[in-house]
């Protein structure tokens, strides 16, 4: 039996990895150890909790107002004392938070193997997406086996210098996750759809976060409050917890009747309204992959993505972060929204459900067992 650490700190990593850690607790061939950074504690909390994962080591670093750098050092700190304690074969970090970039160096540092899964995304530009570009070139160049979701993905490593041997291409756990939510019966128990139910308007999630688009929010915010205006479209908009976005949102749109202002979903919540909405529109990498996989018409916060598959296919679209680019592309979408689902798109770019088992496959593979 080898032992293996799962570090993980955010919701989206709670959730990619929620199947992965699934399949492995009834693996006899693994003991796991999933150790909690807490970087982002709240959401955390509550994609653990519908995925039944309860850590085995909280390190708890977060608190308001710090710094990357202040929550890296913590994250180091904190694994320098409990990874030598577990003695773990390998740990596994995923895609490219500061957990993850930490967790990756930390291994690293005391000569333990480490596994990335979600690998070899790139923007092809360091400060797009910011921090993450950086985050996950770095961990490439210390891991010891890649997971790729993609062929572009794995392509990507290649041209890196990755060796090829010791990268798998495995899908992205994303989708599982996505797929298990969605077949889950679930009485959905947020009060805005009981709102939603009778609702003839288009409706519109809508989000906006990422850090290197802070400057941009304004803009991002005018387009949706000059879209709003018109009398056949609803956005739905979750505040992001970080008060740098949400008084930007709030001082804006409080008080359009055509925007719904909510506070976050729960995971199982928001696969369902993603499933019931009519657009997607937002700079999340999540939202990237979720929409084109659900068949949704996907409008993406960003002039570059390092997920360029279903955006070179058509079943997403960059519309940037300029307002006059984000109203006109959101009107013409909503002008041809018969038209755009009447047209048949992959919705397979990032997975086929089964990721899960092919990445601990590769972990035994590589672990000889």
């Amino acid at each position: 039996m080898k032992k293996l650490a799962i570090i993980l700190g955010t919701r989206p990593e709670a959730v990619k990895y929620g199947p992965v850690i699934k399949v492995l607790k009834k693996d006899h061939r693994f003991e796991l150890c999933v150790i909690s950074t807490g970087q982002h504690k709240e959401m955390l909390e509550q994609a653990l909790m519908i995925f039944d994962i309860i850590p085995d080591v909280e390190l708890n670093i977060m608190k308001p107002g710090q710094s990357l750098c202040e929550i890296s050092t913590k994250i180091m700190n904190g694994l320098q004392t409990v990874l030598p304690a577990i003695k773990p074969s390998a740990i596994i970090v995923h895609g490219d938070t500061a957990t993850t970039l930490a967790g990756a160096l930390a291994g690293f540092y005391q000569q333990i193997p480490v596994i990335h899964v979600e690998a070899g995304l790139r923007s092809g530009h360091l400060h797009s997406p910011f921090p993450e570009e950086g985050n996950r070139k770095l961990v490439a160049q210390i891991a010891a086996l890649h997971l790729a979701p993609t062929p572009g993905n794995a392509t990507n490593l290649l041209r890196e210098g990755i060796k090829e041997s010791n990268i798998v291409i495995t899908g992205n756990t994303g989708v599982d996750a996505l797929k298990w939510a969605i077949g889950k019966k679930h009485v959905p128990r947020h009060p805005i759809f009981n709102r939603l139910g009778n609702d003839r308007r288009k409706l519109i999630l809508a989000s906006a976060h990422r850090r290197e688009s802070w400057h941009r929010l304004p803009g991002i915010v005018n387009a949706i409050s000059s879209l709003a205006k018109r009398g056949d479209v609803l956005f739905i908009i979750p505040l992001h917890k970080n008060p740098v976005i949400r008084q930007v949102f709030v001082q804006v749109l409080s008080h359009s009747s055509n925007v719904l202002l909510i506070e976050p979903l729960d995971y199982l919540d928001f696969c369902h309204l993603m499933k019931q909405v009519d657009i997607i529109l937002s700079d999340s990498s999540g939202a990237e992959e979720e929409g084109p996989t659900l068949g949704k018409p996907t409008l993406v916060l960003r002039n570059v993505t390092e997920r360029p598959e279903a955006t070179l296919s058509g079943s997403a679209t960059l519309i940037g972060t300029s307002e006059s680019r984000i109203v006109s592309g959101v009107a013409s979408m909503l002008d041809n929204l018969e038209h755009y689902s009447a047209t048949p798109r992959r919705t397979d770019h990032y997975g086929d459900g089964h990721a899960s088992t092919r990445v601990i496959d590769a972990i035994a593979r590589f672990l000889g067992i």
